[in-house]
């Protein structure tokens, strides 16, 4: 049985895990307009769904901040694309959908939606790594020398490789200087 929600769907978002934009700035590049990347790829926001069901029953606005809290607040999925993939889950059995004692919609994984999560913790295992990785080098990024010491490096490399002619040799060992410099950086 279909359950009803109390909001309204202004894009199609079918499992598209946009952050949250207006419909009209999310075509396919206006003038000026930069599309952000997507936060999770196609069916990743299934399998997060999932695994955060098996920490117990939730409603969807419980889900999105979840998810908020998962990735260190950089990622706030909107409930034009929540409510799309879990209408996709229920069809596929993995969750169902029960009133709760305010009437609200409380959302709980299957026996089906588990073995399938099961079938895939693999895949989220790379998904919280990612996630992980994501949050934290958005907090890098906030550090006031290390965005200097990046963009410093952005634009030197900006200059020296994009606007000025550059042999084979010189293009070899400015990729020899940034591989050693990921490598010392690694064993940090």
């Amino acid at each position: 049985m279909r359950h009803q929600h109390r909001h309204t769907h202004h894009c199609h978002a079918h499992d598209d895990e946009r952050h949250h934009e207006p419909c009209e700035k999310r075509g396919h590049g206006g003038e000026g307009r930069k599309r952000r990347a997507r936060f999770f790829g196609h069916g990743e926001l299934r399998v997060v769904l999932l695994d955060i069901l098996t920490r117990g029953a939730s409603h969807g606005y419980e889900l999105i901040k979840e998810i908020e809290a998962l990735t260190g607040g950089h990622y706030t999925p909107s409930p034009g694309v929540i409510y799309p993939t879990l209408d996709f889950l229920e069809e596929q059995a993995f969750i169902a959908f029960s009133d709760d004692d305010a009437g609200r919609k409380k959302i709980a994984i299957t026996p089906d939606g588990e073995a399938w999560l099961n079938d895939n913790r693999e895949h989220l295992e790379h998904i919280r790594a990612r996630m992980t990785a994501r949050a934290i080098g958005h907090e890098l990024r906030k550090n006031p020398d290390l965005k200097r010491a990046l963009d410093n490096m952005k634009a030197v490399l900006d200059l020296r490789v994009n606007q000025s002619e550059i042999d084979a040799q010189t293009l070899k060992q400015i990729v020899g200087v940034i591989d050693r410099a990921a490598l010392d950086i690694a064993q940090l």
